[in-house]
């Protein structure tokens, strides 16, 4: 049987072995980061079965754009593209506004790279709408089919990314619980994809 003072002794003993128990350590790269990153490497799979597909394609056809069908607006798109880039820029620093604590201009930021991606999607949206009434469709020719598929996907990546970047927006207006700088970079590299796969796919696309 102990008596009170051993019990002490044993108790002070495991109090010091909790306290000098090593902490552990934060991974360097989050788990958020680490599965974005492997979902950014599927897309960069997928874009590159369409190019692929796509300058497979075009190498069997003489003549291309085929007759008849109407040229990109090149110019109004190389304008469009400056946008988009600009729309990462800005993410970059709203992140970085974040680090430093000043949620209030991260947001307006961010609100701005929503605004220039937004512009971007609306501007391609507009010119869908004139090659259609030129008539450009996905069954007018194989031509239309792929532009319409592969500006039509990365189109389908914006308004997703555009949609989850709107619910961080609302986070950092939020009291309780906003968005830190660590739970922003992972939607960060992600619109960093979208914006750096979209210059591949205009060289591509509309000037080669």
């Amino acid at each position: 049987m102990t008596n009170p003072s051993s019990q002490s002794v044993l108790f002070a003993a495991s109090e010091v072995s909790l306290t000098n128990r090593p902490k552990r350590a934060k991974p360097p790269v989050s788990s958020g980061v680490i599965g974005m990153l492997i979902f950014m490497v599927t897309e960069a799979m997928f874009f590159a079965g369409l190019i692929s597909a796509y300058m497979v394609i075009r190498s069997g056809i003489e003549e291309w754009p085929p007759w008849g069908q109407p040229r990109l607006p090149v110019e109004t798109t190389a304008f469009n593209t400056l946008v988009l880039l600009l729309s990462g820029l800005t993410m970059g620093f709203s992140r970085n506004l974040l680090q430093k604590q000043k949620f209030k201009e991260g947001r307006r930021l961010l609100g701005i790279s929503l605004l220039l991606g937004t512009f971007f999607l609306v501007a391609q949206g507009y010119e869908w709408v004139q090659l259609l009434n030129f008539g450009m469709t996905v069954s007018s020719s194989v031509y239309g089919g792929l532009f319409y598929l592969i500006i039509g996907a990365h189109g389908f990546h914006v308004v997703g990314v555009l949609a989850v970047l709107i619910h961080a927006w609302n986070r950092l207006g939020a009291s309780n619980n906003p968005i830190t700088a660590e739970g922003l970079l992972p939607l960060q590299l992600l619109w960093y994809f979208v914006v750096c796969v979209w210059p591949v796919l205009y060289v591509l696309v509309y000037l080669t």
